[in-house]
């Protein structure tokens, strides 16, 4: 990387693993370089299944000091995270209790609770965001029915990265794009649903930390953050939410393309300039998510590599992914199931609850590895193509292209299955689409970058793009 060069850091976490990488603009061209990677996953802890925040925090930190190590001082800094999960502050901004992960069991029957003061369809036209039992406002009520002390000791709250970017700075703020996926907010109004909170019975005081836009300046290192690490930047905070990052990333060649940020979740939709929050798209499972630049995020959440990250954990840790592609490209099986079932979200065995999905279909049982592999691949292609589908009469856009970025965007049978049943163009990459979106809105909110479009632009021109066309899709 060379000398005299403005750089910025995005710090991505996501569920699996966290990664710095820094991003600068050289010869007109973007530029990135991982410096720092961890390795990430919730533990049980007591009966619960909890994230280490101070794991998570230290890793921010040993990344920072990485940079100063290589003798570059970044001018920024953003951290991105996935949604919904949240750490308790008190009055004096301490942490409460632990950081629980979205995968534990707590929240369940809570949105039959809800339902007794709002019903769900009710919830649905405020906040847009469909029914998932990780959903931020069943995440509170849970923690307060087995704490209900909390209502007095617990003062406020931050989504992570949010949290995260506390401890650096010491000042706090909520960004829509990730405070967005949790049903506490007006979809329409991009504030605080009180209608919602009220009828979930949430303690008031715990709304008042305001929201801000993604591309936010929250503020510089604390004084013991600069002389740990060795030095000071501007935390910025970028789209905050991993999917907003990498729907920004999103290279698309018109407004007729499906974006697709596929990683340990596949969340697919497109940019809306408008949420829809009506009984369609209710019953069609589709979400409203705030996105950058006052847009919305209007997608499905799809259990994506997730599954095939599972399996490979039972019976293939031997295998590569790329390996574990092949394999499944070698397998002639060609059943699959609901990748949208919740009944994926946690299982004991991925692998023996895939068995057992196929086998209340009916349907002749996998014989061999390959065909598991394939049973994940062609669930994924197949649930793409259902939902694009549904996409469209949602929408009324005929889509023209998939758009794909992240680390799924690297598995060749997964884009060629995706091409051929969708009967659609695949664009393949950036893998590092969410990183590449924190540091493009560093880099608008710093004046290096004017607008959105210009960042898509340079990142088509900047990053290797993989077309996929099988047969029968339209070139």
């Amino acid at each position: 990387m060379m000398k005299n060069t403005a750089y910025h850091l995005a710090i991505d976490i996501g569920a699996s693993g966290g990664r710095h990488i820094l991003g600068a603009i050289e010869d007109g061209k973007l530029t990135t370089k991982e410096i720092y990677r961890f390795e990430n996953g919730a533990q049980m802890k007591g009966k619960h299944l909890c994230w280490d925040a101070a794991a998570l925090v230290d890793h921010v930190l040993a990344g920072l000091r990485e940079c100063g190590r290589m003798g570059i001082k970044p001018v920024s800094v953003g951290i991105d995270t996935w949604g919904v999960d949240f750490a308790l502050l008190d009055r004096q901004g301490s942490l409460v209790g632990d950081i629980v992960a979205y995968r534990d069991s707590r929240t369940e029957g809570m949105d039959t609770i809800l339902e007794k003061t709002m019903p769900y369809q009710t919830l649905y036209e405020i906040t847009g965001i469909a029914k998932q039992p990780f959903n931020t406002v069943y995440q509170l009520m849970a923690v307060l029915k087995e704490h209900p002390e909390y209502r007095d000791t617990v003062d406020d709250f931050l989504i992570l990265p949010e949290y995260l970017s506390y401890r650096l700075t010491g000042k706090k703020a909520h960004e829509e794009t990730n405070l967005s996926t949790g049903a506490l907010l007006d979809a329409k109004t991009r504030s605080w649903s009180m209608k919602t909170i009220r009828a979930a019975q949430l303690p008031e005081k715990w709304f008042q930390t305001p929201i801000v836009k993604a591309g936010t300046v929250l503020g510089s290192f604390l004084p013991e953050i600069q002389s740990d690490v060795g030095f000071d930047a501007t935390v910025i905070l970028p789209a905050t939410h991993d999917t907003g990052s990498a729907f920004m990333a999103v290279p698309a060649r018109d407004d007729k393309a499906v974006f697709l940020s596929s990683g340990t979740w596949s969340l697919l939709g497109t940019e809306l300039m408008r949420p829809l929050t009506g009984l369609d798209s209710l019953k069609a499972g589709f979400t409203n998510e705030m996105g950058y630049g006052g847009t919305t995020r209007y997608l499905k959440n799809i259990m994506g590599m997730w599954m095939m990250q599972s399996v490979r954990r039972e019976i293939g840790m031997h295998l590569t992914y790329d390996e574990i592609a092949d394999l499944a490209a070698s397998s002639d099986y060609d059943y699959y199931v609901d990748a949208t079932d919740n009944r994926f979200l946690a299982p004991q065995s991925m692998r023996d609850e895939l068995v057992r999905a196929l086998g209340d279909q009916h349907v002749p049982a996998p014989q061999e590895d390959k065909d598991i592999f394939r049973v994940v691949l062609l669930s994924l292609a197949m649930c793409y193509r259902d939902s694009i589908r549904e996409l469209g009469k949602m929408t009324g856009v005929m889509f023209t292209s998939v758009n794909i970025v992240g680390g799924g965007s690297k598995d060749v049978t997964l884009n060629r299955l995706t091409s051929k049943v969708t009967g659609l163009p695949v664009y393949a990459g950036p893998k590092e689409g969410t990183a590449l979106g924190n540091l493009i809105a560093q880099m608008i909110t710093s004046g290096e970058i004017p607008d959105l479009q210009t960042a898509r632009r340079m990142i088509k021109e900047s990053f290797q793009i993989k077309k996929y066309v099988e047969k029968n899709a339209e070139a």
